[in-house]
């Protein structure tokens, strides 16, 4: 900032700020020179400076919305006589400048908590509307172990929503606690009816299983055939819970035996897969040998007819390998890429519209250096070796570039 413009030096190191015709004393620095003393008080201006672009930058970037009208409350009285020299009135116009701003954040603030509190209500709906269902789940059917573990989680969620989320009225989050709390009793309470029963439920569970392994083993002696069955049974075994004791380790060590048959049978078919697999992957290598003299130069029609005859052989043949499918299949796809991409050239070049555009394309390029000819010889006569220079070039670029559309359109 301009010191003249700004402020003032008396003989007595007295420093002074003129605003809007006047002037105010802001200090004195005494025993340096009027420079000095001036550049004390225009470094406490630019401190201030610094602090209104500060807030105009968290103004616009919405930075800490809830404190900015404090934040500018405090800037505007410091403005009010600070003792300081430069443009105040200026920096006195940018804070004033900033109210509505931040009025409009802190209206959109207020809204976003509306919008917070909201949200943080739906989510505590969702956790008792998830108890509830936990709570009220057959106790026949309930796993206990896992629903007390999804409880004890949607209790956890519920803590650090309370916790980390916006403050609630009590007349709106009371009621939703309630309901979470009635679901929590109501699960403890069938938990323990359950367990209080659990001798009666766990012969159920015994005959379910000795059912489930008398029907796996018996679909041992199927073979291979029966692994969807059996993956059924396993599944069914699973849902039906564990009973306590040896008892269910035995009944598991028959299903078990039952599975390993039923996989061992399924192995043997594998092997016997595999070596016909290896089979069709050398009657496709031999194949692609076959037809690898495909070649759509030397006749389209031909070379459509060869790949459509190899198309057919390829499906007829069957399954390959896993680990080889990939390569003999881009094989193929390189055989068919090749035949393609010569029948969309075909095609290219004997379309009506392609042409013309290839022609218009080769008479503009013919004008062109028709004129550059021109150019040049006129640059050579006035012997203008830039001209001759610029002209030559652009003469060869010309004709490099014809000679390629006439390739293409060829």
């Amino acid at each position: 900032m301009s010191a003249i413009k700004f402020g003032r030096v008396d003989a007595e190191n007295n420093v002074y700020v003129l605003e809007l015709g006047s002037e105010r004393k802001v200090g004195q620095y005494p025993n340096v020179s009027a420079d000095e003393a001036m550049a004390f008080f225009e470094r406490k201006f630019a401190d201030l400076e610094a602090q209104v672009r500060i807030l105009e930058q968290r103004v616009k970037n919405k930075i800490d919305a809830a404190n900015l009208p404090r934040q500018a409350s405090k800037l505007a009285a410091d403005l009010t006589e600070p003792n300081a020299v430069g443009d105040l009135n200026s920096l006195r116009s940018r804070v004033e400048a900033l109210a509505p701003k931040i009025a409009e954040l802190g209206t959109l603030k207020a809204e976003a908590n509306k919008e917070a509190i909201a949200a943080a209500l739906a989510k505590r709906n969702d956790l008792a509307a998830a108890a509830e269902a936990i709570a009220n789940q057959d106790a026949a059917k309930t796993q206990w172990k896992q629903s007390a573990e999804k409880f004890a989680k949607l209790f956890e969620e519920w803590q650090a929503a309370q916790k980390s989320g916006p403050k609630i009225a009590k007349s709106e989050a009371d009621p939703i606690w309630k309901r979470f709390s009635v679901a929590r009793t109501k699960f403890e309470t069938n938990k323990r009816a359950y367990f209080a029963s659990l001798d009666s439920n766990n012969k159920a569970v015994r005959a379910k299983k000795n059912e489930i392994v008398e029907s796996a083993e018996k679909l041992a002696s199927a073979g291979s055939d029966s692994i969807a069955e059996y993956r059924k049974l396993l599944d069914a075994w699973k849902a039906s819970g564990r009973t306590p004791g040896k008892s269910d380790d035995a009944l598991w060590a028959r299903f078990k035996a039952a599975g390993d048959t039923i996989y061992s049978a399924r192995q043997v078919t594998a092997v016997a897969e595999s070596g016909e697999q290896s089979q069709n992957l050398a009657a496709k290598i031999e194949l692609l040998k076959t037809y690898s003299s495909i070649d759509p130069a030397k006749g389209l029609d031909e070379a459509k007819r060869s790949l459509l005859e190899l198309q057919k052989k390829w499906e007829k043949i069957g399954k390959v390998p896993k680990d080889k499918i990939r390569e003999v299949e881009e094989k193929l796809r390189a055989i068919e890429s090749k035949v393609r991409n010569a029948e969309q050239d075909h095609w290219r070049k004997t379309d009506p519209a392609s042409i013309d555009r290839s022609n218009s394309v080769i008479n503009q390029l013919e004008d062109s250096i028709k004129k550059l000819e021109a150019e040049l010889a006129a640059a050579t006569a006035s012997k203008n070796d830039k001209k001759i220079k610029d002209a030559t070039e652009a003469l060869s670029a010309r004709k490099a570039w014809l000679e390629t559309v006439r390739a293409a359109a060829n």
